[in-house]
């Protein structure tokens, strides 16, 4: 980092920790990972700060700023938005890391908004693996160990425990139904990132996923009553797992309120995700999960609701795993799976986990 950028962080981490030494600034890469379901893209641009207190201990903290992209950030707008949001919301999902921070970029510290370039936030962070690396583990040898049964049930069950508490917002769960598919992040964001000529994905096979998908936004624009606390982008690459299954979790996101089955789908889609890059791991290993994660989360008191509304949650989140922007990895055979596995969900009148047997055999 240029000596201005370190300049600028050390006065930051002298109001942060009072008596501190910045040791070290690393870039953080969004995903170091190789192999099966390389993720390109993240929305973010980390790095992770290393401070010696003046006891003589350590504090790791992450500072993360905004880029650029087609997903609802091309505007300095949108990219203090994003960072405010999760300063302002990070705080109400448990076993998360915590937002300590929340700022501009400017020549002498806190300045006029007049002055600055763009914003910056300041989190804790969090030691262990990446969820993803259990499931490139998975598709390398095609099975799920009892330690991988184990950490999906306790996710499944940490989601039926967030999803509990009913709340009360009409405006809030509008504006949830409507960012699914309107927003940068949303369908339509999504959509319009994709080529002309994606194998598996043409144009005209979009737009009939996007009409279905605002059938659906009718359907739910008035079920209030399904609004909950919800992490917002529960995915492998947000789940950082220490020893056996305890997790801190990563980037929530969307105002942490919003339809239970957008968490639901955000993790479920993986395991086909991960399982049509790696021909033949279905069966003793990606189906075990996906089979698991929903029996757990309606076991752990996860309402049976969530399977009336989560085609079209599944149908944005496999737009996004699809999308070349994301995964540029990803064969049109295994692209053309997980959008037929998608539209399948739309057009029935509940969600059965049964879909994906025949979207992968």
């Amino acid at each position: 980092m240029e000596r201005a950028g370190e300049d600028a962080i050390r006065r930051a981490i002298a109001r942060l920790v009072p008596g501190g030494r910045l040791v070290s600034v690393r870039p953080l890469a969004p995903d170091s990972g190789a192999g099966v379901a390389h993720k390109e893209l993240g929305y973010g641009r980390p790095v992770r700060i290393e401070v010696q207190e003046p006891d003589g201990g350590r504090r790791t903290f992450v500072l993360r700023t905004a880029l650029p992209d087609p997903f609802g950030h091309d505007r300095r707008a949108d990219r203090w938005a994003e960072l405010l949001l999760s300063f302002d919301t990070w705080g109400a999902i448990p076993d998360h890391v915590r937002a300590v921070d929340v700022g501009a970029i400017g020549p002498d510290g806190l300045v006029s908004l007049r002055e600055v370039g763009e914003a910056y936030l300041v989190t804790t962070f969090a030691e262990g693996t990446l969820y993803a690396e259990d499931l490139r583990r998975v598709a390398r040898d095609g099975v799920a160990t009892q330690g991988d049964l184990a950490r999906c049930e306790a996710l499944a069950g940490w989601l039926a425990r967030l999803h509990r508490e009913p709340r009360s917002d009409a405006v809030a769960w509008r504006r949830a139904v409507r960012d699914l598919l309107g927003s940068g992040e949303g369908i339509f964001g999504i959509v319009d990132a994709y080529p002309s000529d994606v194998p598996g994905a043409a144009p005209a096979r979009l737009a009939a996923i996007e009409r279905r998908c605002l059938e659906w936004r009718w359907r739910l624009r008035d079920r209030g009553d399904r609004l909950r606390r919800v992490h917002g982008d529960f995915h492998p690459f947000n789940i950082v797992f220490g020893g056996g299954v305890r997790f801190t979790l990563l980037d929530a996101s969307r105002g942490c309120l919003g339809d239970p089955a957008d968490d639901l789908a955000a993790l479920a889609v993986n395991f086909p995700f991960f399982a049509v890059q790696a021909p033949g791991s279905w069966p003793r290993g990606f189906g075990p999960l996906w089979s698991l994660l929903f029996s757990s989360y309606l076991q752990a008191g996860g309402g049976e609701e969530v399977l009336e509304d989560l085609a079209p949650f599944l149908a944005w989140r496999a737009l996004v795993v699809c999308c070349p922007r994301f995964y540029p990895g990803l064969g049109g055979p295994a692209r053309d799976a997980l959008l037929g596995l998608a539209e399948r969900a739309l057009d029935a009148e509940t969600f059965d986990p049964a879909l994906a047997e025949a979207a992968l055999r």
